[in-house]
């Protein structure tokens, strides 16, 4: 199968396809025939040589497909070959086929292309583990999302406004990004490159705060964050692009009962992640399928064009998902 590999760490030039065996599955595994594979920010840290993979994870980059079932493992009752689904994977997902526990697959929404259903499961997967879960955003409650037009933020922005009818803030980097918030769920977005960001929303919350703060820039954004919250909130750091270490204050956070934590998903066990993927086909798939949450899709490259996807990435120009249309003939049969 062709594949994408990391040559050494450094910019979207070290991305190159070669060859490589099929995976074989495990016990519990399905093989996906890859139709598309989403691009996200993990991706990129990986290429970079941030974010190594797991320990007896692949190294081939892509955290979530889409695509049709190939061959599946004894024992596994659903999917079966020939099934549609798209998956939250561990790794592998640049490549004609992927492997994958059965768990961690979920059929595509009704409608929904193989490009658009390839966009879903690390995104959805992570905002059900950090602002369902995690987060504990309750009916009603007001949650403020960082980088609301990354694809983890629209889906945060409307999960949380459709599931828990939450009062929705979030930030972006330009006046344009924040009017596709305000499009996408939130009530208010404040442009963090232009104004204090921070004080904008103590503003609108009338000096209350937010119960919920999502968040993968981390550094001295934490205390800033903290100081944010209301009696009882909660942030959630999803990654740390600002820094590795923060000056918190320590009282404060007993004072008044925050709680600051994190995730890193990809570790988790597969049962894990197919509780999470149980819960979205339940309670988020017939809001996809209702067009009352949608997925927004900046881009599309051709497998070859990896690097310019990469690319895109780098500069965050991206407006929701970046897609790699890996199998053109499943691709161009869906779309007839």
């Amino acid at each position: 199968m062709k594949t994408v590999v990391v040559k050494q760490p450094g910019g979207p030039e070290v991305l190159s396809i070669v060859d490589m065996p099929i995976p074989a599955i495990a016990t519990g595994d399905v093989l996906i025939r890859v139709a598309a594979a989403a691009v996200n920010r993990p991706d990129v840290q990986q290429r970079r040589g941030l974010y190594p993979p797991p320990p007896g994870t692949t190294d081939i980059l892509g955290l979530d497909v889409a695509g049709v079932v190939d061959k599946v493992a004894d024992g596994v009752a659903w999917p079966r070959v020939g099934d549609a689904v798209c998956a939250l994977v561990n790794g592998g997902g640049y490549a004609e086929y992927c492997a994958v526990p059965a768990v961690q697959c979920m059929p595509l929404p009704k409608g929904f292309s193989f490009v658009e259903a390839a966009s879903l499961p690390e995104s959805f997967f992570t905002v059900w583990n950090n602002v369902i879960w995690l987060g504990r955003l309750a009916e009603g409650e007001t949650l403020l999302v960082q980088g609301g037009t990354s694809g983890v933020g629209m889906a945060a922005m409307q999960i949380a406004r459709e599931l828990r009818n939450a009062r929705v803030l979030a930030t972006a980097g330009t006046n344009e990004k924040c009017e596709i918030c305000r499009s996408f769920g939130a009530e208010a977005a404040v442009n963090y490159k232009t104004s204090d960001w921070s004080a904008e929303i103590r503003q609108l919350t009338g000096g209350r705060g937010v119960d919920v703060i999502i968040d993968g820039q981390a550094g001295d954004y934490t205390e800033r964050q903290l100081n944010l919250l209301a009696f009882d909130g909660r942030l959630v750091l999803l990654a740390s692009h600002l820094g590795a270490t923060a000056e918190v204050n320590v009282r404060n956070i007993v004072r008044r009962r925050l709680t600051l934590t994190g995730s890193t998903l990809r570790p988790r066990p597969p049962e894990y992640k197919g509780r999470i993927a149980r819960e979205l086909v339940e309670q988020v798939w017939p809001l996809l399928e209702a067009g009352r949450i949608k997925t927004n899709i900046h881009a599309t490259f051709p497998f070859a064009a990896v690097a310019d996807a990469h690319a895109v990435l780098d500069a965050n120009q991206q407006v929701g998902k970046v897609v790699l249309v890996v199998a053109e003939d499943l691709y161009s049969s869906a779309q007839a």
